[in-house]
């Protein structure tokens, strides 16, 4: 009898896609699985074709043979319903490990049906440290505390007195107990010995047969010359220790960085911004200035300067870490008009304005200028 059309069998059309193949598979084997049909010949049958179709058709280079030859791309050849394919007696689990992957649990979809006893690795550490700018610039050695859960000493992580560890019976070390619901062979959690596949008959009374106890550890962090606010750094296998001998987590520290009194950092620049005199910025001179790196620069002020002129100062800013870049320096000038001026000062001011002119003010002039046209139109 001539085979039937590998599409017309799992009901999708040619042009199907690799999700649509998938889930008809599924629903077709779901229903014609031999242990949902117990003696049904033809179920089985239908069982194995589709499998069959499925095995071809889930296959890139396959599928392309078929649909270029059909089923004489096959021939003389093994034949899926015998060699790759899925057999009478497949299992039910097998169904659901081609269509969700090996790792799939009917549980709780994250640890292999043929995995052993579960390793409850410990949980990660948070520790925020705060650091001047200074020592960002530089690089600085930190001791930090952590409260952490560290191996038990007295029964050396293993929770047990006597420093054994018997096999669960309700799990017998698997760490999993399968349950049937139906056609369905479900898997969870051993709620004797909570996936650890092991149970501990003399608990240690210093740890309460956890095989780890809280301790506050000292622990040196170095920090790179250039280190930037948030920065997360990663201290492998400094976080708390699994239970009953599991493996430690991380420890992360998050670097903060205070502000500064003078100095405000973007990226590996620093940006200062200095005041002056308005005398100074008219006629002209130069202000001593602190760089983060604790040099003294002079900054020459010409004469006309501007509010908001910015100086850069080159190599003067953050280093980059682990590289031999330097950012710079930006002095950002800032005008002061001077306050509560006595009447002498005054009237000096006002034979000033008096004698300005369009040369010494072009900005003001020419504003007024544009002012006075906008009225005219």
């Amino acid at each position: 009898m001539a085979k039937k059309d590998y599409y017309d069998v799992l009901g999708v059309k040619k042009g199907a896609t690799a999700a649509d193949l998938k889930s008809a598979y599924r629903k077709l084997a779901i229903k014609y699985h031999p242990d949902k049909n117990p003696g049904d010949k033809a179920a089985e049958e239908k069982f194995k074709e589709i499998n069959e179709a499925y095995e071809v058709l889930k296959d890139d280079q396959k599928r392309a043979a078929y649909d270029q030859y059909g089923h004489n791309a096959f021939q003389g050849g093994a034949g899926f319903g015998g060699g790759g394919g899925f057999q009478g007696n497949a299992s039910f689990e097998d169904i659901f490990e081609t269509v969700f992957g090996k790792d799939f649990d009917l549980g709780r979809g994250s640890r292999s049906r043929r995995g052993g006893p579960a390793v409850h690795p410990g949980e990660d550490l948070r520790f925020d440290e705060t650091i001047t700018l200074e020592e960002a610039f530089s690089g600085v050695k930190k001791t930090i505390k952590v409260h952490r859960h560290a191996s038990c000493s007295a029964c050396e992580g293993t929770g047990s007195v006597d420093k054994k560890q018997e096999t669960c019976g309700t799990c017998h070390g698997s760490g999993r107990i399968h349950m049937q619901q139906g056609f369905f062979m479900m898997e969870r959690t051993c709620p004797t010995c909570q996936g650890l596949g092991q149970v501990i008959k003399n608990p240690c009374p210093k740890c309460q047969g956890q095989g780890r106890r809280p301790e506050v550890q000292s622990l040196e962090v170095a920090l790179p010359a250039g280190v930037e606010d948030g920065t997360q750094m990663r201290v492998r296998g400094q976080g708390h220790v699994g239970p009953l001998g599991g493996p430690a987590g991380d420890l992360f520290v998050f670097i903060h960085i205070k502000p500064h009194d003078l100095f405000e950092r973007h990226g590996q620049d620093i940006f200062c911004r200095a005041p002056i005199s308005m005398m100074t910025a008219t006629l002209g001179g130069s202000i001593e200035l602190p760089t983060i790196g604790g040099d003294r620069v002079d900054l020459k002020i010409p004469a006309g300067t501007q509010p908001n002129t910015r100086f850069r100062l080159k190599g003067k800013g953050m280093p980059v870490v682990h590289r031999h870049t330097v950012g710079d320096m930006y002095v950002e000038i800032a005008v002061e008009i001077p306050k509560h001026l006595t009447t002498e000062q005054k009237e000096l001011l006002e034979t000033f304005e008096k004698g300005s002119n369009k040369k010494h003010n072009p900005d003001s002039f020419n504003f007024l200028e544009k002012v006075k046209r906008f009225f005219k139109d």
